[in-house]
């Protein structure tokens, strides 16, 4: 109030020293007023907001890319082949889901299946469960007299925590898998007592723990660590401890154009054994350590989009007593000749890997326990290709590359030290029913294609292909792999059926054959024939909760062998049932 007065007081005293200067003659002399008093602004003195703000979200408030694992119920092929993206439809009504399933079936071939996941979460954003899986099949061979059988066995459990500034989870699993040397070469005719003699059985176990932490705005991002004890049935022994820290370091202050510094960090340690060669009775020992650095950097240019990067590894052969220093680039350009219908690309590379005898025989069950372990040197990869948009429902990828490998891993078949007659002191591996791995230096020049086209709403249709030269420096083939190697591809869905088909296309492959028993020379190579493959699968969802499902492998009854002389099972079809539901 005592402000209001005083200014009415100055605009009044203000009006009459206006008016007095107006009058010709006047005597009174003007006088200054100066009324000090505080400033206070009221709204029409601020400035209007012309524009929207612009609001800048941060990497952390951005809505996570959601993961999920799709748990199949596979009929079981002794061939494994490599499949191309998997694509996505559009799926219509979106169906409700759940926490847990159970799955069940059976199959030709005394195939029994079965699949588990239950889990639980809490108001405390935490998140546990456990999980199993069972396959199995009798023998279904014919052409062998050996048991063919195997059967993979699979479980675990996991827990989940999200705290305020991270989040972290640990896991523990157990893996069981069984399977016969039954491939016994055919140039040997084996008497039934030798074949009696032979203990062709092998069972690989592992046991694996993990752990990982997820930080919110740190400039650790992520870090991951594994533990696992690799064995099989003949005394061979692995274990594996890896540490895989992910740093991200802020460049905003730089300015807002910036983006983040990433740095892949690496720390891995293998020890294995066997208990004996395949040549002697002598222990064979591996054991390496490995630290890798893997910097790059992610940002866009003129309408070109870069990712610089490199990897530095630091090794130690720890039998052997030897260390070396790898640097590869990593380094991937991408320009948008028309946008969103054809973007061009190219790169180099380059890796170091680490093989292990858990990676070997998942690759190839019937390897024997006898390896000798070392790392695999990609020195270097070129790629370049295009990819994007032929319409608006068909999409495309076409790259070609060329590599160089130092010690790249080959499978080649043992050579038998039975003639048929003779067993003594003889194991189940060492009748010419087993592989060893060779290595070689390997240049190799690849054309990768890929399409797929989205023909409806329910219906989407693909294919991948694959075709191999190689250069070899010491060895006559490429042993046991294939030049070439195409898959087709369709899914179909509706609201309550759903069908699919892979077709998988594998050209020929080669093997070696032997002048005679253990010790010999190579006197010729195997051709193993080309083959195709159709697997079919497809169920009915009663409602949300239960679903029927039906998968056919192998669907032409081809005759073909995924090694030499190991052939795989004729048709295979396998139904069941599954059940979703929650606690």
């Amino acid at each position: 109030m005592r402000k209001i007065v005083l200014t009415l007081c100055f605009c009044t005293l203000s009006t009459l020293v206006i008016a007095q200067t107006n009058k010709a003659k006047d005597t009174i002399k003007t006088e200054v007023i100066n009324v000090v008093t505080s400033y206070t602004p009221t709204i029409s003195d601020a400035f209007k907001i012309k524009k929207n703000p612009k609001i800048q979200l941060g990497s952390k408030t951005q809505k996570k890319q959601l993961k999920y694992q799709i748990f199949s119920a596979p009929v079981v092929s002794t061939f494994i082949p490599k499949s191309g993206v998997v694509k996505g439809l559009n799926l219509g009504v979106k169906e409700r889901m759940y926490n847990n399933y159970l799955a069940a079936g059976f199959g030709n071939n005394s195939t029994p299946f079965l699949e588990a996941f239950l889990h639980h979460t809490t108001r405390f954003e935490n998140d546990f469960g456990v999980y199993a899986k069972y396959i199995s099949s009798e023998n279904s061979i014919e052409s062998t007299p050996l048991n063919s059988n195997f059967s993979n066995l699979r479980f675990g459990g996991y827990y989940k925590q999200e705290e305020r500034d991270f989040s972290w989870k640990i896991e523990a699993n157990y893996e069981q898998n069984k399977y016969n040397w039954y491939g016994l070469p055919s140039s040997i005719t084996y008497l039934p007592a030798t074949i009696t003699a032979i203990n062709e059985e092998q069972t690989y176990r592992n046991f694996e723990t993990a752990g990982e932490l997820i930080f919110e705005d740190s400039f650790i991002n992520s870090s991951t660590v594994n533990l696992s004890f690799f064995s099989d049935g003949w005394s061979s022994k692995e274990l594996q401890f890896a540490i895989e820290p992910q740093f991200k370091i802020s460049l905003k202050s730089l300015g807002r154009k910036f983006n983040d510094f990433i740095l892949d960090t690496s720390f891995d340690y293998l020890n294995g054994e066997f208990a004996q060669s395949y040549s002697a009775a002598t222990k064979l020992e591996h054991s390496f350590f490995t630290v890798g650095l893997a910097p790059k950097y992610n940002f866009e240019y003129n309408d070109f989009t870069f990712r610089i990067g490199a990897k530095l590894y630091y090794t130690s052969d720890l039998e052997n007593k030897t260390s070396q220093v790898f640097v590869y680039p990593d380094i991937n350009i991408n320009y948008p000749l028309v946008e969103n219908y054809v973007n061009a690309y190219i790169g180099a590379g380059g890796d170091l890997k680490t093989n292990t005898y858990k990676n070997f025989s998942e690759e190839n069950p019937y390897i024997s326990p006898t390896q000798f372990i070392t790392q695999t040197n990609k020195k270097y990869e070129f790629f370049g290709g295009l990819n994007g948009k032929l319409t608006p429902t068909t999409s495309y990828n076409i790259k070609a590359s060329y590599s160089n490998e130092a010690n790249k891993a080959l499978f080649l078949r043992n050579n038998s030290k039975s003639n048929g007659t003779n067993t003594t002191g003889l194991l189940g591996y060492e009748y010419g029913n087993s592989f060893s791995v060779v290595y070689d230096d390997i240049k190799t020049l690849s054309f990768f294609g890929e399409f797929t086209v989205d023909v409806s709403r329910n219906l989407a249709i693909g294919a991948t292909g694959e075709f191999n030269s190689y250069t070899l420096t010491n060895q006559a083939e490429a042993w046991n792999l294939p030049t070439t190697n195409v898959q087709l591809f369709g899914n179909y869905k509706t609201d309550k059926w759903y069908a699919g088909t892979n077709i998988f296309v594998v050209s020929e492959r080669s093997d070696v054959t032997y002048s005679a028993t253990y010790p010999s020379t190579v006197n010729g190579i195997q051709t193993l024939k080309s083959f195709v493959d159709v697997n079919i699968n497809g169920g009915y969802h009663f409602n949300d909760k239960f679903t029927a499902f039906l998968k056919m492998n192998n669907v032409l009854n081809s005759d073909y062998q995924s090694f030499s002389n190991f052939n795989v099972q004729g048709f295979q079809v396998l139904a069941g049932i599954s059940y979703k539901f929650d606690f």
